[in-house]
């Protein structure tokens, strides 16, 4: 007998109804809880109500067993296929918002070879990295990781664990993390930043339309926001300007730009099959993400370039640096994007963020530090956008001892992925979440609100010890050239709708968004 399944049963753990999880409306769709199968908003397996009392949870004082997390589907390589015709791998992000709508805060997912159980609440959020351990471990790109060696190639630390991962991490914070590294780059950071400006005002007054002085240019930005973090990136990491800014940037420069996207594009799909297998038969996809990865690889081959100031071997210097270069371009370039265009739909708040840059601006008599310090809302700008459009969904990792989330056992060494999508859009964790928001994070009134004083409510770069190793790079880049163009243009867009996003490896728009810039 099929019984339909209403959206009121409570989820495991919640506040509240189920369609309160991600602000979106419950979707029907294909998921699985411990009572049955759900096909299409329909109930199979065991008997009805007696079945949906198994979600209640904590009614017997018993922690549930693994098995009885919800999920979508025990067949991995049959929900591949689904993934495959129905292109989620696209809207990953969707996708989770979805499930976690249907199914409550927790579900497991099985696709291909890879198996996690996802969760959204900061309370379970902070439960996990209470058990991440010394030697914290994510899950290993293992496209990536083939690629390294089959090329025979040193792994950088995005692709190391255990205590090689410690000695070689902590080395590189000196070099990247610490308050000393950032007041050393800060001002390549700042120089690059103001350049990208004065091109960019030239830009203006030489295609855009009105007065002499007081010109405005309709664009989409994303080509030149591509070459400002790559800019930006080789002078922080080599000390050296390439040049990317001149009218005529050198070809090798957008190839490298074109071979990170073609990596980022086709490492998702490769995530779920065995890449080795892949390799064996000559799979155009093997092919094309290993071509992208030896064109990378090839800006990093000089060893005579070596700063002086490296820690390391130069096989695992240059392996470091790569990483660097590679994971420092989309994902810096992307959130300008999105940036740009929610400052441009929400002009109150971009005046409002302008206002405290030019006060700051002033004050700190040229230190791009000290302007930075004395303007909060440029922080909680990106901090806010990250929150919308997080550049990577998911933050994984793998509990060195068994733990109990949503009143769910969940084993030692299973991988536990933060779904940073749907977290930064729940009306659980935020109030009024789908607007765009900057003086939500410099204060605690929120927190207080949402009865949420776990923190873990901003992941976009990670947390602890394994945090993105490029995060102060990245924060300062953007924050900087932010408020560089805020005191040069007023910034609009033509419509108001939200932005179609899409999935590679990291969040971007489906279309760059068009820009009008007007000088001031």
């Amino acid at each position: 007998m099929n019984t339909r399944v209403t959206v009121g049963i409570r989820a495991q753990g919640t506040c509240g109804s189920r369609n309160r999880l991600c602000s979106v409306a419950p979707q029907r769709a294909l998921c699985v809880t411990a009572a049955g199968t759900v096909v299409d908003g329909k109930l199979e397996g065991r008997k009805g109500a007696e079945s949906a009392g198994v979600r209640k949870s904590g009614v017997d004082g018993r922690v549930r067993s693994f098995d009885e997390i919800p999920h979508t589907g025990r067949n991995g390589w049959v929900n591949l296929v689904k993934f495959w015709r129905e292109d989620r791998f696209r809207q990953l992000h969707k996708h989770m918002e979805k499930t976690f709508n249907t199914l409550g805060p927790i579900y497991r997912e099985h696709v291909g070879t890879q198996s996690s159980v996802n969760i959204m609440l900061p309370s379970d959020i902070s439960e996990l990295f209470r058990s991440e351990g010394l030697h914290p471990r994510r899950m290993t790109l293992q496209p990536w990781a083939t690629h390294r060696e089959t090329r025979h190639h040193s792994k950088g630390v995005f692709l190391k664990n255990g205590e090689e991962w410690r000695a070689d991490r902590l080395l590189l914070n000196k070099e990247v993390m610490m308050s000393a590294a950032v007041k050393r780059f800060l001002p390549l950071l700042d120089e690059v930043a103001r350049d990208f400006c004065r091109m960019l005002r030239a830009k203006v007054e030489r295609e855009g339309r009105g007065e002499e002085g007081r010109r405005s240019l309709t664009m989409d930005p994303s080509p030149d926001l591509f070459r400002f973090a790559l800019e930006a990136s080789c002078h922080v990491i080599y000390g050296e300007r390439i040049g990317l800014f001149s009218s005529s940037p050198s070809l090798e420069s957008q190839k490298f730009i074109w071979a990170v996207e073609r990596m980022l594009a086709t490492t998702p799909p490769l995530l779920y099959l065995p890449p080795r297998l892949l390799l064996r038969i000559g799979a155009p996809l093997w092919t094309q993400h290993a071509s992208a990865w030896d064109h990378i690889f090839t800006h990093g081959e000089d060893p005579e370039g070596v700063p002086a100031t490296v820690l390391f071997p130069w096989p695992v210097h240059r392996a470091n640096i790569t990483e660097l270069m590679a994971g420092g371009v989309d994902t810096t370039a992307v959130p300008l994007q999105f940036a740009l265009f929610e400052l441009g739909r929400n002009p109150k708040v971009q005046e409002r963020v302008r206002q405290q840059v030019r006060v700051s601006w002033a004050q700190a008599g040229g230190d791009p530090q000290k302007a930075l310090q004395e303007a909060p809302l440029l922080k909680g700008t990106v901090k806010e956008i990250l929150r919308l459009y997080p550049v990577g969904t998911t933050v994984q990792r793998y509990p060195i001892k068994d733990i109990v989330l949503q009143n769910y056992h969940v084993p030692a060494g299973t991988m536990v992925q933060a779904c940073l999508y749907p977290l930064g859009r729940s009306a659980e964790v935020f109030e009024d979440p789908l607007s765009f928001n900057p003086e939500r994070w410099s204060s605690s009134r929120e927190e207080g609100q949402r009865g949420d004083r776990t923190g873990f409510r901003s992941l976009a770069f990670g947390f602890g010890a394994r945090q993105c190793v490029g995060r102060r790079i990245a924060e300062n880049e953007l924050q900087l050239l932010l408020m560089h163009v805020l005191l040069s243009f007023h910034l609009s867009v033509s419509y108001t709708e939200d932005i179609s996003t899409t999935c590679t490896l990291i969040l971007q728009p489906e279309t760059p968004p068009r820009i009008t810039f007007s000088k001031l």
